[in-house]
């Protein structure tokens, strides 16, 4: 077999080095200039230094190496920040900016210096040299001060080097060969596992066209259309034509990873050989009841990367569909860290199960996957894509408050009074800017206050590095990496940010870097793969969801056909109710009462009814008491506000089992019982939804109504009607799960009626009947005496 027939087996520079080299302690005490050093990949401080070098220097080299075996090779890849080439010889230089003061360097960290060494053996092999000089460029982003440590290594040195770099990640490049040519022969002949419904095989046909086309696509799937297995199947089949070597399965909630992890288990029933891992949040993986990742606190992390290789190997030898449970079964027989392990699982998986923010958010993502410089054969698929727009907002945003800067002073004076002095600048600062706002105010420039931050955390990180144990350690560590992630996302800024101040309701005074639109963030994070598959029932407009995900509106669509029959379900629109905030009165209250029993006394059954807020419950929840007496007509049951994940199952108990009478949940719209709730069959026929779903008018949604505004775009609409649409259509979507559910819908609001509402009702909603509480009973009498 030729080198050019082999199969490749791809590695970044920097995983390779990681991978190998790492020994030892997880220990969180450290601040991590390493950390630091990730964050900072390819910022403007790469890009001053190599401005400065001169002419012989050239910045930015892709360099690669083949290491050929009997059946595959090895292709290690990666850029080295610049190399200078001349007569003397060649130098290749690797940059890392950092907080830290550079003076508590001694030498080069072991894994920058690796990193430099694979680019000094690939550019002396192919330009065939005799040796190259490894320089650690190491620059402090506050001052600008450069130390530079030099190591110079013959060619002999580096190749023997290398070599034993390879030597020990041979196995598993081995295993990832062995493993690639089965599972794609399990692909070849991989039958969709069901009869398809209707509209189900043109909707696999257009995710697998796109992903073949490295094209995104945009997927409005009504429920019961089967939207995982649709997207995973054709995603999965894509791989198999060597069109992606990583599939990503990103989710908003945990409920929607199980129904992923599920979708594979069917295909694996069908033949398929694929492995995937569901990553989980540290706390729900942690064996102690807080996460303290440090060798003291949790015997786990001391000498964890030891023996995490063994348990890695073991595990993706002996299992497929790799959940919590099953990290946390090999985590304790190999005594090491469950979080971190599931990490390192991912390398060595075909798909990734996880949330959003570890392909997305700066601070979580996945640096072995998406840090600068670092791309694949990627297939993204995110499922419940409307909730990206709200989560990636909050993730490429950032706050600092007044308040903690004055607490951290209190704490660290004692201690350090150069850092409680430029703490007490930092307040002075804010300070003024509070004194400037009445309520909320734009700014259009804050660098003066960006410069004291900097300062600030450059003063912090050796602090934090000497003194590993004082009273409030951990409300010092939360504020120091608060500062980090806000100098990282002042870097971001653009016309797509708005910064403000704000007077919170609590008291406390906010500087805010707001990120309006994310779509060029997030275009960042999904150019790094081949394609990406948005869906979700309610992606509507779809317009609106490409301005904000990627902000191309000429990207694929589709409107996948729903299979139910729409005989089984009953949309009716009340005319004479309103929920507008100046109707909101003890009369509109008690209509809403009214509907609610007329709906329920219709069918026994169990029904959910979905509010605009805890006080709009409090309220119908007061009439419903009084009209109802001592014995009730039916049993119901409120959402409160903060449920923890004990007291939501509780709630959800209520629908299961038989009942001797009709069961209602009141609960809010938008809440964490508006989506991802899966109840099926007789376990809820009804949903009643008061009002459009309107968010509270506050100054973010002013600030996002205002910028859309100005971009000569309907801005609200963008603020307020579209979101408030999804949480109607999410709400709704409660009740048909399945093509076998029958139910009613009741959208309680006059503003329904609307044109510019109607505009937004899904194809699914195109058969309504306008009723008034005079007659409400008639037709649902009719509806179910047909069933």
């Amino acid at each position: 077999m030729g080198d050019s027939e082999k199969k490749i087996i791809k590695i970044s520079v920097r995983n390779l080095v990681e991978f190998v080299l790492r020994t030892g302690d997880i220990d969180n005490r450290r601040t991590s200039a390493a950390e630091k050093t990730a964050m900072q990949e390819g910022s403007r401080i790469h890009r001053k230094i190599q401005r400065r070098m001169g002419p012989d220097y050239r910045p930015e080299v892709s360099l690669k190496h083949r290491v050929s075996e009997d059946q595959f090779q090895i292709l290690v890849e990666g850029r080295a920040d610049g190399i200078i080439d001349h007569p003397e010889g060649v130098t290749i230089d690797e940059i890392k900016g950092m907080y830290m003061d550079l003076s508590y360097l001694e030498e080069p960290i072991p894994v920058h210096l690796a990193q430099a060494m694979c680019y000094g053996y690939f550019y002396c092999f192919d330009h065939k040299l005799s040796g190259a000089v490894m320089q650690m460029t190491y620059c402090n982003l506050e001052t600008e001060e450069i130390r530079r440590f030099q190591v110079e290594k013959t060619f002999e040195e580096l190749e023997e080097w290398f070599q034993g770099l390879i030597h020990e990640y041979m196995k598993w490049a081995r295993y990832l060969y062995i493993h690639g040519v089965r599972r794609d022969e399990s692909i070849r002949e991989l039958p969709f596992p069901y009869p398809y419904r209707s509209g189900q095989k043109e909707l696999v046909a257009a995710v697998y066209r796109s992903i073949s086309r490295k094209r995104n696509l945009y997927i409005q799937a009504p429920t019961g259309v089967g939207k995982t297995l649709s997207t995973i199947y054709p995603a999965v089949r894509a791989m198999g034509e060597g069109l992606g070597d990583k599939l990503f399965y990103l989710t908003a909630k945990t409920i929607t990873r199980s129904v992923a992890e599920e979708s594979f288990s069917i295909l694996r029933g069908q033949g398929l050989y694929l492995n995937t891992v569901t990553i989980t949040a540290k706390e729900k993986l942690c064996f102690l009841d807080t996460p303290e990742c440090n060798p003291d606190a949790c015997p786990y992390a001391k000498g964890h990367f030891d023996r995490v290789g063994e348990a890695v190997y073991d595990i993706i030898h002996q299992e497929t569909g790799i959940n919590r449970e099953v990290v946390l079964q090999y985590a304790k027989k190999y005594h090491v860290c469950p979080f971190e392990f599931c990490l390192d699982i991912s390398n060595w998986v075909d798909s990734i199960i996880c949330d959003y923010n570890y392909v997305f958010d700066p601070n979580i993502r996945l640096k072995r996957y998406f840090s600068e410089g670092v791309s694949g054969e990627y297939l993204f698929l995110v499922d419940e894509a409307h909730n990206l727009v709200p989560r990636a907002r909050e993730m490429y945003s950032a706050a600092v408050y007044k308040e903690d800067f004055l607490l951290i002073k209190k704490i660290i004076k004692p201690m350090d009074h150069k850092i409680a002095r430029l703490l007490d600048r930092c307040n002075k600062e804010l300070l003024e800017m509070k004194r400037e706002c009445e309520s909320f105010r734009i700014l259009e420039d804050i660098r003066f206050f960006v410069n004291n931050i900097m300062s600030l955390f450059g003063e912090m990180e050796p602090f934090m590095e000497a003194h590993q144990e004082f009273g409030d350690r951990d409300l010092v560590l939360d504020f120091y990496f608060r500062l980090r992630d806000f100098l990282n996302i002042y870097e971001r800024l653009d016309e797509n940010y708005r910064i403000y101040t704000e007077l919170c309701h609590d008291g406390r005074f906010m500087l805010r870097l707001f990120c309006v639109n994310p779509s060029s963030n997030l275009k960042e994070c999904l150019n790094k793969g081949n394609s990406t598959v948005f869906f979700s029932a309610t992606l509507l407009p779809v317009s609106y969801y490409k301005e904000l995900l990627s902000g191309d509106p000429e990207e694929y669509a589709v409107y996948a056909q729903s299979p139910f029959d729409q005989g089984k379900r009953l949309l009716m629109v009340a005319g004479d109710v309103s929920s507008r905030y100046t109707r909101r009165n003890r009369r509109e209250y008690q209509k809403v009462v009214d509907y609610l029993r007329a709906i329920v006394s219709a069918r026994k059954g169990n029904y959910m009814v979905f509010l605009p807020s805890y006080q709009y419950l409090r309220e119908v929840e007061a009439l419903l008491a009084q009209s109802m007496g001592q014995n009730g007509e039916f049993a119901y049951r409120s959402q409160v506000s903060h449920m923890n994940e004990e007291e939501r199952e509780q709630f959800l108990q209520e629908f299961s089992g038989e009942r001797e009478d009709s069961f209602v949940a009141l609960c809010v719209m938008g809440g964490v019982f508006s989506e991802g709730i899966d109840l099926k069959a007789e376990r809820l026929i009804g949903a009643v939804i008061v009002g459009t779903g309107l968010p509270m008018v506050c100054t973010e949604q002013d600030i996002l109504k205002d910028y859309f505004d100005e971009k000569e775009q309907k801005g609200f609409d963008y603020a307020y009607q579209y979101p408030g649409m999804n949480k109607v259509m999410q709400a709704a979507g409660r009740v048909i799960r399945t093509v076998q559910d029958e139910g009613v819908i009741a959208l309680l609001d006059e503003r329904f009626l609307k044109p510019e509402y109607q505009a937004l009702f899904p194809r699914e909603w195109d058969g309504y009947y306008e009723v008034r509480l005079n007659r409400v009973g008639e037709v649902l009498k009719n509806f179910w005496s047909g069933r």
